[in-house]
């Protein structure tokens, strides 16, 4: 099998160097070449075809953002991931960029890490992602979702009231979030409780774009607080987000224990302490993302008599995280996208008369 072909876009020399010597160390990748800025590395994107391009937010002549929308004209498919410093204005623009189109993105080790650090952050960070991409690149991105939603497993209990909606996804939930949220009613009778795979910093900003594209009162989440209908908390990048119950009421907890599947904020925390808190009234959904966090969380769910609704995979940018929860064999419902949300507000009137509906064209 050839190696994957991969096209490093960045303006600094020492970048370009640390992704050659990262992808030199693994025989299933290969370096197709190199461009200093967008311009030039649009040109190669047209003469090497390459299988992935890594790209830069900051450059000179053609910026990442100019970049990557000029790289969709040519090859709507390719996957592109972002890499960005861990700041406020590379969070804010390696968000936009995915919103223009860019597949994915990892932040830039740091400036004060040892060359071999930084290689073994790369190796650690970057390589999984285009390995799992391309294995999703192989099947359609886009196209009309299944007609029909697939039952994956039957539940013949009566549905429980919706007490509390908790969310995972990680590789392409900062397009898929929005999507879902924004079919959600308004107000939300219960409170929204998601985890996005995401570093510090990016959390906070993705939290007030949340806000701004929905409608709703999203909001990065914060140790203590109380957790109350209507509120969407995002988790905040470098904690888990868990929820605890006491006698005045259900408090948001965060705390930095160990990374469970490499990964902290991780969904498995915040589904086992919703099924601990709210029980059957647990209502999750598990979206696009890459690995298997979130299946042991969705059966912790699924034992406390909760429901379990996944993306479907033709929709999903990556289909592990959907998959997994579907193989545990825990996944009620396999939806696409856009019938995701409308499900989730079906569901919330189940037991409720004053459930609104959500404004036409949100």
């Amino acid at each position: 099998m050839r190696p994957i072909r991969i096209l490093a876009i960045d303006d600094s020399v020492v970048v370009r160097k640390l992704l050659a010597d990262a992808i030199a160390g693994d025989p299933e990748l290969e370096l197709a070449g190199t461009a200093a800025n967008g311009r030039i590395g649009l040109s190669k994107v047209a003469q090497l075809h390459p299988d992935v391009v890594t790209l830069d937010v900051e450059m000179p002549d053609m910026d990442g953002l100019e970049a990557v929308a000029e790289i969709r004209k040519l090859n709507p498919r390719v996957p592109v991931i972002m890499f960005s410093s861990q700041t406020e204005r590379g969070a804010e623009v390696t968000l936009e960029a995915l919103s223009r189109g860019a597949t994915d993105y990892v932040t830039k080790p740091s400036a004060s890490k040892s060359w071999l650090n930084a290689i073994e952050r790369v190796k650690t960070e970057l390589i999984p992602k285009i390995k799992e991409l391309l294995n999703r690149a192989a099947a359609p991105v886009v196209g009309p979702p299944p007609a029909t939603a697939t039952r994956a497993k039957a539940r013949t209990i009566f549905p429980s009231r919706v007490e509390a909606v908790v969310i995972g996804c990680s590789t392409g939930g900062p397009n898929a979030l929005p999507v879902v949220l924004a079919a959600l009613p308004q107000p939300v009778q219960v409170p929204v409780l998601v985890v996005q795979h995401m570093p510090p910093v990016f959390t906070r900003q993705f939290a007030a774009n949340l806000a701004k594209t929905t409608g709703l009162p999203v909001a990065e989440a914060h140790d203590g607080a109380k957790v109350e209908p209507g509120q969407v908390w995002l988790a905040a990048g470098g904690h888990h987000m868990t929820v605890v119950k006491v006698s005045t009421g259900v408090y948001l907890k965060l705390t930095q224990d160990p990374p469970e599947h490499g990964c902290r904020p991780a969904v498995d925390p915040l589904f086992r302490s919703a099924a601990d808190v709210y029980k059957a009234g647990t209502l999750a959904a598990v979206l696009t993302g890459m690995g298997k966090d979130g299946a042991a969380g969705a059966q912790a769910v699924h034992a406390a008599n909760g429901r379990v609704i996944v993306q479907d995979e033709a929709t999903s940018v990556v289909w592990g995280m959907p998959g997994a929860v579907v193989r545990a064999g825990v996944a009620e419902n396999v939806l696409p996208l856009d019938a995701i949300g409308p499900d989730l507000f079906r569901r919330l009137r189940v037991g409720r008369v004053h459930v609104s509906k959500p404004e036409a064209g949100v």
